[in-house]
């Protein structure tokens, strides 16, 4: 009986959240992100604004703590959105010439047996300017 490596699906492995594969349909959108961003800069001018015209201080102080909540609720939104533009950008990245060494994740797929990575990436012409990395 002939052992075959198990079939590698086209989808590029996500990387994982609380032990489940990342999914960024879960998560909050780019829309989420942009509200949460002019809602925080909105507040961000008008309490200390309210603060310098003597707006009640029941209001000035409930003003800061929705700043500071929403800025804890934006920055999680930013780290989220950047996992997932990282995680696109992992599974297309390719070293720019050939003969070069492996990369992380050619190291990791080897070692748990995926077999992930995209077809070689074809040389660049010998007319090409110098990458960064030569």
């Amino acid at each position: 009986m002939i052992d075959e490596p198990p079939p590698t699906s086209p989808e590029p492995r996500r990387p994982e959240y609380k032990g489940a594969p990342l999914d960024p349909v879960r998560g909050p959108g780019l829309g989420c992100f942009w509200t949460q961003a002019v809602l925080l800069l909105t507040l961000f001018v008008l309490t200390p604004f309210g603060v310098v015209n003597a707006w009640p201080a029941w209001l000035t102080t409930a003003m800061l703590a929705a700043t500071l909540i929403l800025t804890l609720f934006t920055g999680q939104t930013v780290i989220f959105l950047l996992r997932l533009v990282a995680a696109d950008r992992r599974s297309r990245r390719r070293p720019l010439r050939s003969g070069t060494t492996k990369t992380v994740g050619e190291i990791v797929n080897a070692a748990t047996g995926a077999d992930a990575t995209p077809e070689a990436a074809e040389p660049p012409p010998a007319d090409a300017p110098p990458s960064v990395r030569q």
